[in-house]
Order: C-alpha cells, then structure tokens, then sequence
C-alpha cells in the first residue's frame, strides 16, 4: 500500500496476538498492521510518536477490546489511501457489527458489484486497519475462515474474543 504521505506518526504496542504498529495521519489513524501480517506497507520516513492524540487513543481503545469491555472503536479514520473502490469496501466492513459475521458474497452486493466477489476479497485483503476495521468479520460463502492478512489463528482468535465462534 502506498501511502499519499510520506511521513505518517506511529506507535507501535504489544495486544495478545502479537506487535501492532499503529499509524496516523492529521486526518486520523490510517493503519493498524500485526508484525509480520501479509501486505505490510513501506513504513521508511515515518516517524514514531507516542504523543500522538489519535495513536494513544487507539492504543487504549485496542487494550479494552481486547480485554472484552470494548467491542467497537470511536477514532477518527483516513481511510482515504486506497483506490475508491478499496475505500467502499472499507466502509462496507465497518457496518459488520461485533459478534457478527458475513461472506464476501454478501459483502460484494453491498458494495453494489455483486459479480465482483474476487475483487472485494482482494480489497479486504489489503484492509490498511485490522480489528478496528473489521475484515477479520468477513468468512467464505460456506462459513469458513478464509484469508486473513495477519494469519488465520489471529482471525480465530479475534472472532472467538467477539462471541462470533
């Protein structure tokens, strides 16, 4: 994922699942990406802030959900670094409520392309905000845990922590 912006803040924290490094732009967080996940950008001349409003914000919102008294996120996103297409998916998976799942089917009608499952599956591959926006929520037509950038145990682990499993 190229980024529109070259310098971008960052925090990086420990969860359950691993390292997390958290980014953020003046418009709100614009990645949250488990060390070692598939699709990781190119994070060279960003730079690290553990001031940041927005990535302290996140950070802490990311401890309560993963201590089960959180189960949605108020931040600010930027969404706005993938193509439009990209970024409607994105939004499409942020109304995939806690404790729910749904199918790439599904979510590709939602989107309006019905016919484009394979292509939505590739933008929800390339989701640049894991957990807070939700792609670990999307499952395949028969139910299965398909694909997930940061590993299918984590996928597991995540829908488990949400009641979802």
């Amino acid at each position: 994922m190229k980024f529109k912006t070259s310098v971008l803040r960052t925090l990086h924290v420990d969860s359950p699942l691993g390292g997390v490094t958290l980014a953020a732009t003046d418009d709100g967080l614009a990645g949250l990406w488990f060390d070692r996940q598939r699709h990781l950008p190119d994070m060279r001349g960003w730079q690290t802030d553990d001031t940041h409003p927005v990535l302290l914000a996140a950070a802490a919102q990311l401890r309560d959900y993963f201590a089960g008294t959180r189960d949605h996120f108020e931040l600010p996103l930027d969404l706005s670094h993938g193509t439009a297409f990209q970024q409607a998916v994105w939004q499409a998976l942020l109304a995939i409520p806690a404790g729910a799942t749904t199918s790439y089917g599904v979510l590709s009608q939602r989107v309006g392309k019905p016919a484009a499952v394979r292509a939505v599956g590739a933008a929800v591959g390339r989701n640049p905000i894991s957990v807070i926006v939700p792609c670990h929520r999307v499952l395949g037509a028969d139910g299965s845990l398909t694909g997930y950038a940061g590993g299918l145990d984590r996928k597991t682990a995540l829908l488990t922590l949400e009641g979802a499993l």
